[in-house]
């Protein structure tokens, strides 16, 4: 957005400059009136389990998952397309709710900045969606840390579980970027401190009670996952669960406000749900379930957004999340950029601006494998190219013809500076396919599929690799998890985001590469196996220079510098 003779506005001033409806107006777009919200405040709510409930009964609304290509630091602006395309829907005259991920003050304080879309196309109020919003961060670090607390006071208190010290896996969390947590020790200070032991932090939105938060239908199933989360093993090395500690109730207690989805809108007045978001390289990167199942039953559209790209967390969205909901996609976007393109194709983030077309071409071949993927789910998509000044004719016509060369729906996408006006041709476009593209969903794998068969469908079908290489510990682990019984569960790949590799230099579509799997862990509550690999972290550190290091308040408590 361009004021005549001034400098564009950011972000963040066209949040602050636009005008906010009270909560009440956009819910009862959907049907939501006084007695089914709750209300945070005069522009935030959340949906109450009675009205969730009373849904349940509705036909569910047509379900549009975008994704992108792999990102780059050049930006692919996802959550911004995912809104612009909500109110394109809207101006259209479609019944359309959006559902979204929170924020994580992690990434937001860190290299990223705010998360909640970008210029004409963004959720409101801002400032609180990337900071506190409604608690639920806080709630999920809170009911993560006391799990924490009780299981070490456990064994401080006569280990009657057998608990042996030495295999705790449950770590604390704190929702910010702290590389200096990844590895302390507990309890030194003699005997009344605690069991002495090596402990450490994962970052909230990597905790698995953000995964089972996200994948629970209800308190009930809510309660059930928290049970089966297996915590530490005994000195039989068996397996040591909630349900054993007997907190599930407490923990539960602590989420039973966290678990109702959050409304706000967007700057057009869309309804927008925005609610869970684990960390799509770490656990399966999607809102909640009960938030896009809510979505669905309101309106007769839901556009929602997986983390990342479409090999990590479209990938996760079609195999863990549409497993556990029952929800399958009735169309998919890939976005794609020109600048990232360029970027997969070899050119440095600082002459992105150049018109190179050789880069372009070879840069395509990132898209190409996204599209492939989204095809082998037997799913209709359309190509977004999210546009950026800097763009040439020559680039967004090269992308163009590339596109109808392969049969690809395609449609130049301008919402970052239109809002939903420059999202028309998208939304025309998904609408489209979804009436005339009849294709069959299905999975890559069944799970009666050993762990090591889902890893390598995953690795060869939708990362274009060679194989997969296991650690040694890995191959005892797959053995050991599928003696357990757990071998019937999806795979959830912990990977960089960078790479179809896990090699985050190797950008464009690499070719022969190996995945190493160097770790499993069980996490029964979410209900799938995370494999580690190359050198995924739980706990991000900040960067040279963070992004809170432009970050202000002025004197009426109005942010500066979220984005």
């Amino acid at each position: 957005m361009h004021v005549s003779g001034k400098q564009p506005m950011s972000d963040i001033e066209i949040a602050q400059n636009a005008e906010v409806l009270p909560i009440q107006q956009v819910a009862e777009k959907i049907g939501l009136y006084e007695d089914d919200i709750e209300y945070y405040g005069k522009y935030k709510a959340k949906i109450s389990y009675e009205k969730i409930k009373e849904l349940q009964k509705n036909k569910d609304g047509k379900l549009i998952l975008v994704t992108s290509i792999n990102p780059t630091p050049a930006g692919e602006g996802k959550s911004t397309v995912t809104v612009g395309l909500g109110d394109a829907l809207s101006k259209l005259g479609k019944k359309t709710v959006i559902a979204l991920r929170e924020p994580s003050l992690g990434p937001t304080m860190g290299i990223k900045g705010g998360a909640t879309g970008g210029g004409r196309a963004q959720v409101l109020p801002m400032e609180d969606i990337n900071l506190h919003f409604t608690g639920d961060l806080h709630a999920i670090t809170t009911a993560n840390n006391a799990l924490a607390a009780l299981l070490d006071n456990h064994m401080q208190q006569g280990n009657k579980l057998r608990i042996d010290q030495r295999r705790v896996v449950w770590k604390r969390a704190v929702d910010l970027n702290d590389r200096a947590l990844r590895e302390v020790v507990v309890g030194l200070g003699g005997p009344a401190q605690g069991i002495p032991r090596e402990d450490g932090f994962d970052i909230t939105v990597a905790s698995e009670i953000m995964a089972v938060l996200c994948l629970s239908t209800d308190l009930e199933d809510l309660k059930r996952r928290l049970s089966r989360m297996v915590i530490a093993y005994d000195l039989d090395k068996k397996p040591v669960t909630v349900k054993d500690l007997g907190v599930q109730g407490a923990l539960a207690l602590l989420l039973k406000d966290a678990l109702k989805p959050n409304l706000v809108q967007t700057i057009e007045h869309t309804p927008a749900i925005i609610h869970g978001g684990p960390f799509a390289n770490i656990a399966h990167g999607c809102n909640s379930i009960m938030a896009t199942k809510t979505a669905a039953k309101m309106g007769d559209f839901v556009v929602t957004e997986a983390g990342f790209g479409a090999d990590l967390g479209a990938e996760k969205f079609l195999h863990i999340k549409s497993r556990n909901a029952g929800l399958q996609p009735d169309a998919v976007v890939i976005v794609a950029t020109i600048r990232a393109l360029k970027m997969h194709g070899g050119v440095p983030k600082n002459e992105l601006t150049h018109e190179n077309i050789m880069a372009l071409e070879k840069g395509l071949e990132n898209l190409k494998k996204h599209t492939e993927t989204i095809a082998a789910f037997g799913l209709p998509f359309v190509v977004a190219i999210n546009k950026f000044s800097a763009d040439t004719e020559s680039e967004v016509s090269l992308l163009e013809k590339w596109c109808d060369k392969h049969s690809i729906p395609v449609a130049l996408t301008e919402v970052w500076e239109k809002g939903g006006a420059g999202g028309i041709s998208l939304a025309e476009k998904v609408l489209h396919v979804i009436e005339s593209d009849k294709r069959q969903f299905n999975y890559l794998y069944d799970l009666s599929d050993s762990l090591e068969e889902k890893i390598r469908t995953i690795v060869q079908q939708v990362y274009g690799g060679k194989d997969v290489e296991f650690s040694v510990a890995a191959l005892k682990q797959l053995k050991e998890f599928e003696d357990q019984g757990w071998g019937n569960l999806p795979v959830c790949m912990a990977k960089t985001q960078y790479s179809l590799s896990d090699d985050p230099s190797k950008l464009g579509r690499p070719e022969d590469f190996i995945i190493h799997v160097r770790e499993l862990k069980p996490k029964l509550g979410a209900g799938f196996i995370v494999a580690l690999t190359g050198e995924m972290m739980t706990m991000p550190g900040l960067p040279k220079e963070p992004a809170a290091n432009h970050m202000d308040v002025d004197e009426r408590g109005r942010a500066i510098g979220l984005f």
